[in-house]
């Protein structure tokens, strides 16, 4: 029988019977009912009349396809499900994304969805396509791509009319920067990392070159089609006459050209054989399996909803979430007494061992300290850090800036900076300024970022955004003499709070895939153990650039 970590199992404050906390969970529903609304949108893709089209040529729709990929009663954890919120393309991007189990190997799936302009790419559809390869080539794990796409989205013009978010292809600023996805394809064969393509149809121009520079291709009898310019094209260019199956069909390309490795019956077929290809990779993980049992936490994981204020103006302790994401909900805090902003322990999830950082309120210079040197702590004993983000920024003024606020502050950025160990960030409230960097934001190379639909992100918070442009107004205004308009300043600052809330929100920043989506609270500790699963599949070891000295 395995071990439990050595750690007293907190115990919680929360009165879920209480008039704020209904008021708040009630909130969190509503949220997550909406985003539920937003998903069965997604799963509509093209609409439901391109699903019809689908089924009457015998063909699946691509969640269908994923569903039958992957072993039965598995989880799927997909990756910025609702990319292009509010944009000019369907929500969804047009692809999905995600992790699951085929043949009991973890794989990286990335499927063009036919049903939104034929699979076409762009912006949102090539950068969820780029954060899929990145997290095959990050993690270590198998690359699989359902293909059909009619190549680049020709109509996009670089975002010309009001409120656009059309860009060139793959949402490069001019096309000479695009085609990055096929240079990342090549280089995961070049890891040693497999590529698997699978083609459910027509795959042009740039659609073609995902089976071109994948490992192993299947195709299917009379479904695929593979070609760099379709008959219309070649007509054009060179005034042959040609057909979609004798240019590019799956018997050519199994029997001519090389280019099928394995010829498929139908989608069924093809997802068997493409399981078969999965299982013989031999796959063995380079990081360590689970050592800890993984009891499920004491507390109750429902109290998650009615824990975040919706307007984030209330603080909530962090012990209360890592209480019931933890195993068993134990946990060891480090300097319980020192720096209590910043909650720093150690736990176990789904059996790994981790490093916690929580927000209990803004970063100061003892908080910094003590977040920087636990951040050297894990890297010296090699295990992944989950920080668990509601965090306004640093506090400023004049005493904390004698005491070294900024010289501290870059200590912990420097400490989160050269970490080499896996961060996994849920972001739960507020994502505030620098702390939003300390905190290992995303652009800290962590390996995922989740949100909350409570998370907001921005450089400040509306109402300090809208007093600060307010507090410059009325300086000028003194400077230069000029007569300051108390009303038209109070419709600016009530403008400016409304845009630099909207634009924090959650859905804004998963529209622009910023993140890896948003999740459930209640999911918060399965999402964590798949992901501590997934980055096991390299060896984890710690920076060896410093070692551990006190602030």
């Amino acid at each position: 029988m395995k071990n439990t970590l050595l750690a007293p199992a907190l115990e919680t404050n929360i009165d879920n019977q209480s008039e704020e906390f209904n008021q708040y969970k009630k909130s969190m529903l509503e949220k997550l009912d909406g985003i539920e609304d937003l998903l069965d949108f997604v799963e509509l893709g093209g609409g439901m009349h391109h699903h019809e089209r689908l089924a009457a040529r015998g063909k699946m729709s691509v969640r269908d396809r994923i569903a039958n990929f992957l072993d039965p009663d598995t989880p799927f954890l997909e990756i910025s499900s609702l990319a292009a919120y509010a944009s000019d393309y369907p929500v969804g991007g047009g692809a999905v994304a995600g992790i699951g189990i085929v043949a009991g190997t973890e794989v990286v799936i990335f499927a063009n969805d036919p049903t939104v302009l034929a699979g076409a790419m762009h912006a949102y559809s090539g950068k969820k396509w780029t954060r899929a390869m990145e997290i095959s080539r990050v993690n270590k794990i198998p690359y699989v791509q359902f293909v059909e796409s009619a190549g680049g989205d020709l109509r996009m013009g670089g975002g010309k009319g009001k409120g656009s978010s059309r860009g060139t292809i793959l949402g490069a600023g001019h096309f000479a920067e695009s085609g990055r996805t096929f240079y990342d394809v090549t280089e995961l064969s070049k890891l040693r990392i497999p590529t698997v393509s699978i083609v459910f149809g027509s795959s042009t121009a740039g659609g073609a070159y995902q089976p071109g520079m994948s490992d192993y291709n299947i195709f299917i009898k009379k479904q695929s089609k593979v070609f760099l310019g379709g008959p219309p094209l070649v007509k054009m260019a060179t005034g042959e006459e040609s057909d979609d199956e004798t240019l590019g069909g799956g018997q050519m390309h199994a029997e001519v050209s090389g280019l099928a490795d394995y010829l498929a019956e139908d989608e069924m077929d093809a997802l068997r054989i493409g399981r078969e290809v999965v299982s013989h990779l031999n796959w063995r993980k380079e990081g360590k399996e689970p050592k800890l049992r993984p009891d499920e936490p004491t507390l109750d994981t429902e109290d998650l909803l009615g824990l975040v204020d919706p307007d984030l103006k209330r603080p909530f302790d962090v012990r209360e979430v890592i209480g019931r994401i933890a195993d068993g909900s134990r946990f060891e805090e480090f300097k319980p007494l020192f720096g209590p902003t910043i909650v720093c322990g150690f736990a176990s999830i789904h059996g790994y061992t981790v490093g916690i950082l929580g927000n209990n309120g803004p970063i100061f210079p003892d908080t910094a300290s003590k977040g920087a040197h636990f951040v050297q702590l894990c890297n010296q004993i090699d295990i992944p850090i989950v920080f668990l983000q509601n965090i306004t920024g640093f506090v400023v003024g004049k005493d904390y800036e004698r005491a070294g606020q900024i010289k501290r502050g870059a200590q912990f950025l420097n400490s989160v900076s050269n970490s080499t160990v896996p961060h996994l960030t849920i972001i739960l409230g507020a994502s505030y300024g620098a702390g939003t960097y300390a905190m290992s934001g995303r652009a800290f190379d962590n390996k995922f970022t989740f949100l909350w639909p409570t998370a907001k992100i921005a450089v400040m918070g509306p109402q300090q955004i809208a007093g600060v442009m307010s507090i410059v107004r009325r300086a000028r205004a003194a400077r230069t003499g000029e007569k300051f308009d108390e009303k038209e300043d109070a419709k600016m600052v009530a403008f400016a709070e409304k845009a630099q809330e909207e634009g924090s929100l959650a859905l804004r920043a998963t529209s622009a895939i910023s993140d890896d989506g948003i999740i459930d609270p209640r999911d918060t500790r399965t999402v964590l153990g798949i992901c501590l699963s997934l980055v096991n599949g390299r060896n984890i070891e710690g920076a060896p650039g410093y070692g551990v000295y006190r602030l």
